[in-house]
């Protein structure tokens, strides 16, 4: 009797704008070297979606993630100032993606200022500044709220520190402007205070937030696990990834009770889509996690291993890292490096 082959898991494909689909494309022929298959469901977001269904963001898009679990994200080009909102936050707030963890770890072969940087990211993701709570008072006067609750707080705090706990991490270190805005982040600090009282083996640390992005650029070796509110968030995370080589070269995830999303945070790049020559790094680490998040943890250090050794190497690199190599040279020394 012939038993029926296994059914591949299901992974909703979002391959975005501008050079997304290049560098999407890429990295899923580098997952699929590293031996994982997957049954992969694309769909469009953001302006050709809005062409399509005049919604950036489908239903059909939400209930595949919410089916399958799991997403792989590419860069989605956001309009400034005018057209719809942003598709990245609304993933986050629609499917509860509370937490926003970026890896920010240098690798061999990339010039940087700290070659031993190794700090995690932890931000908050669905409320803060970023919870889109805007009105004008009165002409030329526009007032936008900050949103912070206990829930949140407490919840993106326990994740800090469990992800600490979990990766044999020391240190927690909780960012804020409790001396400026009393109740906001003074509520945030506070849930963390009592959060850290439940980990008494790791260290727990708090920071302003104007002294913590001088110290990031300054001794970033004093940051293990770094915990942040979601503007501050974001805005020390691309701090962070610019100590190691910028957006290009960091994964993101966004993660939720029942969801996760992985994707880069670069931009889409526009004016160097289709030209062949935009660098994967991001959305292929970003897959890497992906496969751990997955229970697939030997193909995610197997990629990795191999981006890394494609780095030190310096033979294979895209023209964003100082060398000639088009995206296809590139995911084909990277492949290599996995079978070799």
């Amino acid at each position: 009797m012939t038993l029926p082959a296994p059914a591949l898991p299901v992974v909703t494909l979002l391959p975005g704008d501008g050079i997304g689909p290049e560098v999407v494309d890429a990295t899923i022929r580098i997952v699929e070297a590293a031996g994982f298959r997957a049954a992969w469901e694309s769909f469009e977001v953001g302006s050709a979606a809005i062409a399509r269904t005049g919604d950036p963001l489908p239903r059909e898009v939400l209930e595949s993630i919410r089916k399958s679990g799991v997403a792989l994200k590419g860069p989605i080009t956001t309009p400034i100032g005018t057209g719809f909102a942003s598709v990245n936050v609304a993933l986050r707030k629609t499917l509860d993606l509370y937490a926003n963890l970026r890896p920010v770890k240098a690798l061999a072969g990339v010039k940087c200022p700290f070659p031993a940087v190794d700090i995690v990211m932890v931000r908050e993701n669905t409320e803060d500044l970023y919870s889109g709570i805007e009105h004008v008072v009165a002409p030329g006067v526009v007032e936008s709220i900050k949103v912070v609750t206990e829930r949140a707080s407490t919840r993106i705090a326990k994740f800090a520190f469990d992800y600490a706990r979990t990766h044999g991490r020391k240190k927690v270190t909780a960012i804020h402007k409790a001396n400026i805005m009393k109740l906001s982040d003074g509520l945030f600090i506070d849930c963390a205070r009592k959060v850290s009282l439940d980990y008494p083996r790791i260290e727990y640390a708090e920071m302003i937030v104007d002294n913590a992005g001088l110290q990031l650029v300054a001794d970033p070796a004093r940051f293990d696990v770094v915990l942040l509110g979601n503007l501050y968030g974001d805005i020390l995370s691309d701090v962070g990834a610019g100590l190691v080589g910028g957006l290009g070269m960091v994964p993101a995830a966004n993660l939720g009770e029942g969801c996760a999303v992985f994707e880069a945070v670069h931009g889409s790049a526009p004016d160097i889509a289709g030209r062949g020559v935009a660098n994967p790094t991001a959305v292929t680490l970003s897959a890497a996690m992906m496969l751990r998040h997955l229970h697939v943890g030997e193909a995610a250090d197997r990629i990795e291993r191999a981006v890394a050794r494609v780095y030190a190497e310096g033979r294979a690199l895209t023209r964003d890292r100082g060398g000639e190599a088009t995206t296809r040279e590139f995911t084909d020394a990277v492949i290599a490096s996995l079978r070799g």
